[in-house]
């Protein structure tokens, strides 16, 4: 499933410069990658996935047929030379990549056969790589070029999308208006309305998952990610639990629910457009989902009385809690507002709106590094420790831990933690939504646990920025921090000074960073969760 941590946000990977391009976490038969695909007919189920075997390629031998994509295995690197990596999901690692050939450049995910443990993991990649060539030909949905299957890995080459994700082109314009908010929306709709017809449910439709296809003003906005897509017909309905906290739909916390869900999002996503902020708000995810699940959204704050009704009434029927009563996509591209010819305003919306925007667009940079650093200063005896505490949970020697496992090992270590809060850390950890964590999962969760708690940890990071020991991190430390990491550009230091920089001094003091370190941030709790 997809990307809450009581959902599955993965993980969030776009493809821009740090973001992995993910149809992320799949096909009646695979085209072979270099003919047209004919579009397949939409089908909710597969029939058993077949398993590895061998076929006879003539007198020569056989030819060894995967057990994904049920044909013949084919190695990606024979056509395409991998570049640098452009994103990391949940389930894959997204790379740029170039046509040997043509020189052409594209983006490819790569999603490692070993974490496609059990038949459903199997399913959703062949699901994805199904529905986008089910899809291939609209404007705004990126184009699946190919699907390879090697030893080792499922490799999707897609259109590469150079224009960066959504939000981040609103900010750098600086001008923006109801008008530009519409035409954004519009573009997005199109996509759901396009999905909705040929039966096709999004499921995680957020402002990660749009990018821009060039970086012309004119360039496309396209759909990046189906990894949690699924056929529908009228009237099915799911009970999976997927999406991001701030996206998801009432009655997909309540796991009953059908291709109306998309649309809420979509509300939500416009509703961000409008004012920069999203309207359901929490530190954590479950506060999240509370609020989504009590229903009031803010239209008194600003900038809410300066915006049209008309808006304000198009918000409103894409965010009614009950789906009977939201706006299909064709509905919504036909309100008043929402028209190229409509009502829409091109008045500039308040320069706040951009800026709440930018900072709930803005991933923390300086935390990102300062996890790394904090990583790389524990010392080999701490990570000793993780090795035996994993060794201890694994009670069957599978090299993984499941729920159960955890439960049961975590009290005999002398942790006191809630079946939520093992839950928790069991959906922390499980990156690759399998249900199980790997002995690399639990050392990244566990250190993380260690990291966050431990002052020596966090006091041991702080100096690393504070170079010149004088009690301050600077704009110039931080500069001198960052571009280590290829951060370092003046607009982000200043966006994360901004952020940090509770008493305005222009500068970070310990107690600043201590208490960004430890806040958290519901967008980075991005599961997938089976039912």
């Amino acid at each position: 499933m997809g990307n809450c941590s009581s959902l599955p946000s993965g993980e969030d990977s776009g493809q821009s410069s740090n973001r992995a391009h993910r149809p992320t976490n799949a096909a009646v038969t695979v085209l072979p990658p270099n003919s047209e695909p004919s579009p397949p007919p939409p089908k909710p189920h597969f029939s058993k996935p077949p398993a590895t075997t061998t076929s006879t390629a003539g007198a020569g031998g056989t030819t060894p047929i995967g057990r994904v994509l049920g044909r013949p295995l084919e190695d990606v690197r024979s056509t395409y030379v991998f570049g640098r990596e452009l994103g990391r999901g949940q389930f894959g690692v997204t790379y740029l990549v170039t046509h040997k050939e043509t020189k052409q450049q594209f983006a490819c995910k790569s999603i490692a056969t070993r974490k496609l443990i059990n038949r459903d993991d199997i399913d959703d990649v062949r699901r994805e790589v199904q529905i986008m060539y089910h899809l291939t030909g609209h404007r705004n949905i990126v184009e699946l070029k190919g699907a390879y299957e090697d030893r080792h890995s499922i490799n999707l080459v897609m259109e590469l999308c150079a224009g960066g994700e959504l939000f981040d082109r609103i900010i750098a314009k600086g001008h923006y208006s109801e008008r530009a908010a519409a035409n954004l929306c519009r573009q997005i709709v199109t996509v759901v309305h396009n999905c909705h017809t040929m039966g096709v449910m999004h499921r995680d439709l957020k402002p990660e998952n749009f990018l821009f296809l060039g970086t012309d003003d004119a360039s496309p906005l396209k759909a990046t990610d189906f990894g949690l897509s699924v056929f529908f017909k009228p009237g099915d309905v799911f009970k999976d639990l997927v999406g991001s906290a701030y996206y998801v739909a009432p009655e997909v916390l309540r796991r009953n629910y059908g291709a109306e869900a998309d649309i809420w999002s979509c509300g939500v996503i416009l509703y961000i457009l409008l004012s920069g902020v999203p309207p359901f708000w929490g530190e954590n995810e479950q506060s999240i989902f509370d609020a989504v699940l009590h229903g009031h959204i803010d239209f008194s704050s600003d900038p809410w009385p300066s915006i049209s009704s008309s808006a304000k009434d198009l918000v409103k029927k894409m965010l009614r809690e009950d789906p009977k009563e939201r706006l299909s996509a064709n509905e919504v591209l036909n309100h008043p507002w929402m028209r190229v010819d409509g009502d829409a305003s091109d008045k500039p919306l308040d320069i706040a709106v951009l800026t709440r925007m930018k900072q709930f667009r803005a991933m923390n940079k300086l935390k990102k590094v300062a996890l790394k650093v904090i990583a790389e200063n524990l010392s080999e005896e701490e990570i000793m420790g993780l090795k035996e505490m994993f060794k201890s949970m694994d009670t069957d020697n599978s090299g993984t831990i499941t729920y159960e496992e955890l439960k049961a090992g975590l009290p005999k270590l002398g942790t006191k933690l809630s079946e939520s809060e093992v839950r928790q850390l069991m959906e922390a950890a499980d990156v690759d939504g399998n249900g199980t964590i790997d002995y690399i999962e639990f050392i990244t969760a566990t250190m993380h646990m260690n990291r966050m708690e431990r002052e020596d940890h966090l006091y041991t990071a702080f100096e690393y920025f504070d170079k010149d020991k004088s009690g301050y991190i600077t704009m110039e430390e931080l500069e001198q921090a960052l571009k280590k990491y290829n951060m370092g550009d003046e607009k982000t230091i200043k966006e994360i000074i901004a952020e940090v920089d509770t008493d305005n001094d222009g500068r970070i003091n310990y107690d600043e960073f201590v208490a960004m370190m430890r806040k958290g941030n519901p967008d980075m709790a991005t599961n997938r969760r089976r039912k």
